[in-house]
């Protein structure tokens, strides 16, 4: 009788294994699934626009200074390339995202078309009507270009359109930037007529602008604000900062920040020349065609922003193949107590048999979500998973009364997979009370089982029903 019990609960832990092994293999094929979303989210990326990281406006100035040194009778010229640069003392951002859904196979992209209304002034402009203050020499000269206006970004094939006002008057917009570092984005000359003593130089720029997921502004202003309102329900803010403000609702979000230089590095990495960054990087990788190697050091401080969808039919089926170990335990227990209450023998390959079905319901899943909505599929492979364990309940467990309760325990197992699987915050602590339901169950169903008497009447009843009558198992349907 102990042999007889060993060796049906070593035979159950290798049909565990082999279980474990098939929900290991189904979750490879999840990863996969998921790997190919991936390259076709590189695929959208590389045929619209990337993540946007937006820095600026800031003026710019390129600046030649030749110096002749005299060596006996002859003069040796040499020559120093500067920039001059002018951070905003005002900067604010009004920005309104609309999200558009892009496809790539059977991938859905998220996107967004970005209008934004971008203001800076500039205190002390004026001062770029004079040269810069060089110590002089008899051989010594410095032209400085015009003065531009650079804004830099971290794809600029993302612009759709973009003016630039100074004083009231547009300029002229081209590519580029004229920052060494920063060399992606556009700007505009400014006429010396627009930089007047004792006022401050105001900039208006209106900007439309595609990316995917991620949104990023860098606070380069004294004072800087941003709002940032899209029709998205599930925006992740990040970065440096958190927003002062944020309202989110199932329509979209409205969210603001009011950042004060003395909160921020912004200003002074801008001028260390620290890379910048696309949304979500915080080291190591610039933007793609910046002017200069790939730095290793910290990226410039922004307010991200992520559209990114934290509960689409990729994530939640990576997560629900988490559970699937917990399933086939949970069927196994529910088995062996119609076993130990209803005095049945089912074999270990049945057992072996109801997992797998429980098995293929995560292959089902993963592969029907990817042909419609994600609650769609989960409701037909549920289904088709219920009612063929329902089915084969019924006669391993002797009687329809007997694997119609199998059958409902098992759907409302799916249920509470489904609940856990839409809730974002308090999914450990439902999916725990639920645990600890299941357990309380479990002894009170087995509260009056005599552990000891129930082995030596299993091994007298397989004596006995050795040559009498054939196992609950082996009837036929």
């Amino acid at each position: 009788m102990k042999n007889r019990l060993l060796a049906k609960g070593v035979a159950l832990l290798v049909m565990l294994g082999l279980l474990m092994l098939g929900l290991g293999l189904v979750h490879d094929v999840v990863r996969d699934r998921i790997r190919n979303r991936d390259n076709a989210v590189q695929g959208v990326v590389a045929s619209l626009a990337g993540r946007q990281t937006l820095m600026g406006p800031v003026l710019v100035q390129n600046c030649t200074e030749t110096t002749g040194i005299e060596k006996g009778s002859k003069t040796e010229w040499t020559t120093r390339q500067f920039q001059r640069m002018l951070l905003p003392d005002q900067l604010r951002h009004e920005a309104t995202a609309r999200m558009e859904e892009r496809s790539r196979g059977l991938h859905q992209v998220s996107t967004y078309a970005m209008q934004d209304s971008i203001s800076a002034s500039f205190t002390h402009a004026a001062q770029y009507l004079e040269k810069p203050s060089i110590e002089a020499t008899a051989n010594q000269a410095v032209r400085c270009g015009a003065l531009r206006v650079a804004l830099s970004l971290t794809d600029p094939r993302g612009i759709r359109s973009a003016t630039i006002e100074a004083g009231g008057k547009s300029l002229d917009v081209g590519p580029g930037t004229s920052l060494e570092r920063y060399s992606q984005g556009l700007q505009a000359e400014l006429a010396p007529a627009l930089l007047k003593k004792d006022e401050p130089l105001e900039l208006k720029i209106a900007l439309e602008l595609v990316g995917t997921e991620k949104l990023a502004f860098v606070p380069l202003g004294s004072h800087s604000q941003v709002q940032l309102s899209a029709d998205w329900p599930h925006p992740s803010f990040g970065g440096s900062f958190l927003p002062n403000r944020r309202e989110v609702s199932d329509k979209g979000f409205n969210a603001s920040w009011n950042l004060s230089a003395l909160a921020s590095s912004a200003r002074q990495a801008f001028t260390d020349q620290q890379p910048l960054c696309q949304p979500g990087r915080r080291d190591m990788e610039e933007y793609a065609a910046t002017a200069h190697a790939p730095s290793s050091g910290p990226c410039l401080e922004s307010l991200d922003t992520d559209f990114v969808d934290p509960i689409n039919a990729y994530s939640l089926s990576d997560r629900a193949t988490k559970y699937g170990l917990l399933f086939v335990v949970l069927t196994f227990v529910a088995v062996g107590l119609f076993e130990v209450l209803k005095q049945l023998r089912v074999h270990p390959i049945q057992y072996l048999l109801v997992g797998s079905a429980l098995c293929s319901f995560f292959l089902l899943l993963i592969s029907l979500s990817e042909h419609m909505g994600f609650a769609s599929a989960y409701g037909i492979a549920a289904s088709a998973c219920v009612l063929l364990l329902a089915y084969y309940a019924s006669h391993i467990l002797g009687s329809l009364q007997r694997g119609l309760p199998f059958a409902a325990g098992i759907a409302s197992l799916y249920g509470l997979l489904y609940v856990l699987l839409q809730l974002e915050q308090s999914a450990l602590i439902v999916g725990s009370i639920a645990l600890f339901a299941v357990l309380a169950l479990i002894m009170v169903c087995t509260r009056h089982v005599d552990w000891y008497a129930f082995g030596r009447q299993d091994g007298d009843r397989g004596d006995a029903d050795a040559g009498t009558r054939p196992t609950v198992g082996a009837l036929q349907p």
